[in-house]
């Protein structure tokens, strides 16, 4: 789950990182009044989970009051990258002298914690690594020792801080590996960490994304999701305990098992076609829980198949296949459908879809080279 700007910097304040005065407005009127209660110059932030904000027009100056205002009228409503705006952060402007970059991810060939710094900061990382990446410094952190000071400092010094700055430094970097761990965090970053006025540390804009499998034991945070940006296709699978990633592709999938759909996906583009989504039912899957994947697959207009990869263990073929009646019945379609049930009650599984017009396969191969050519029209069931 990933967070708004100032929800992930309300955080890392909450664990001892600097960051500038400012709130939330939903109006211009409110922007307004926040700059006033503020008294100084201020950035309006347009809060939108996407990058390029400022190149959008979506990051602006106000001197006044009622620039605040002006500036807020323009961005509130704005359309950056497909998402409209609903909210604004009203910052205090910041005299910045230095701009850093300071951020943590979880690199899964270490095994291990990664903070990442870089000198360049105020802009993508990715820009950095791509161009310019000797000025990336990385280091790995120990899961039982987490991050220790001469590390910090390590990193400090290989980015150019100040030595009068150094110790604010590690303050920070520690502050922000806390609220990494305890928020169960996939990634935290500030960027960019300023050196702002007579020379202090602020964090002036932050990212954060939280595991979504730690969500349960994370109430205060499920809580600030941002419903309105999500893919609503996706929340809707996820009241339904489904995992499902919305992709570019045309062809539908619905397996049981997060390492069978990605097989599943793989042999698709093997076969040249490209897959719609990513959709696991889960273990044990029953027939509302089914007839749900299936509407939310058949809801995209790009899909043209639908291939059903079920490996029945825990999961039942014949709740399977009465999950996909029910849906048939619920959204009728005439999109092609191929279905590979293997497994516990796969013989029933077979003998409910048999008067669906529907493709069936014994192997992945045949169902993904079926669903492939059904995609393109050659093949009719």
């Amino acid at each position: 789950m990933n967070l708004q700007e100032y929800q992930s910097k309300r955080i890392f304040a909450k664990f001892g990182v600097p960051i500038p005065r400012g709130e939330v407005a939903t109006t211009a009127t409110a922007a307004r009044d926040i700059a006033r209660r503020l008294g100084t110059r201020v950035v309006i932030k347009s809060q939108v989970l996407v990058g390029g904000r400022g190149k959008a027009g979506g990051i602006k100056l106000a001197n006044t009051p009622d620039e605040a205002e002006a500036v807020a009228e323009r961005i509130l409503g704005m359309d950056i990258k497909g998402l409209k705006v609903r909210k604004v952060l009203v910052d205090e402007a910041a005299d910045i002298r230095k701009e850093l970059y300071l951020g943590l991810v979880i690199d899964r060939a270490q095994r291990r914690v990664v903070m990442m710094g870089s000198s360049e900061g105020g802009v993508d990382i990715e820009e950095v690594a791509a161009h310019t990446p000797e000025k990336i410094t990385k280091i790995a952190i120990d899961p039982f020792l987490g991050l220790k000071d001469y590390q910090a400092r390590e990193m400090a010094m290989t980015m150019g801080v100040n030595r009068e700055l150094v110790g604010d430094f590690i303050r920070i970097a520690q502050a922000l590996y806390t609220a990494f761990m305890q928020c169960d965090a996939s990634l935290a970053e500030i960027n960019p960490l300023a050196i702002v006025g007579e020379g202090k540390l602020v964090g002036l804009d932050g990212k954060m994304s939280v595991d979504d499998n730690a969500l349960f034991r994370h109430a205060d945070l499920d809580e600030m999701r941002d419903v309105d940006e999500e893919d609503p296709y996706e929340a809707e699978a996820r009241r339904f305990g489904l995992s499902y990633v919305k992709l570019d592709g045309e062809i539908g999938c619905m397996v049981n098992g997060a390492g069978l759909a990605m097989a599943t996906m793989d042999i698709i583009k093997f076969y040249g076609g490209s897959p719609a989504n990513f959709l696991d039912v889960g273990g044990g899957a029953q027939a509302d829980k089914v007839a749900a994947a299936l509407r939310i697959i058949l809801s995209d207009k790009n899909v043209k198949a639908v291939l059903f990869n079920i490996f029945g263990g825990i999961t039942r073929c014949d709740e399977v296949a009465r999950g996909i009646l029910t849906a048939l019945r619920e959204v009728p379609t005439t999109v092609p459908m191929v279905a590979r049930l293997v497994g516990t009650n796969e013989a029933e599984g077979r003998a409910i879809l048999a008067d669906a017009h529907m493709g069936t396969a014994a192997t992945l191969d045949e169902a993904a080279d079926k669903a492939v050519r059904a995609a393109r029209g050659e093949l009719k069931f």
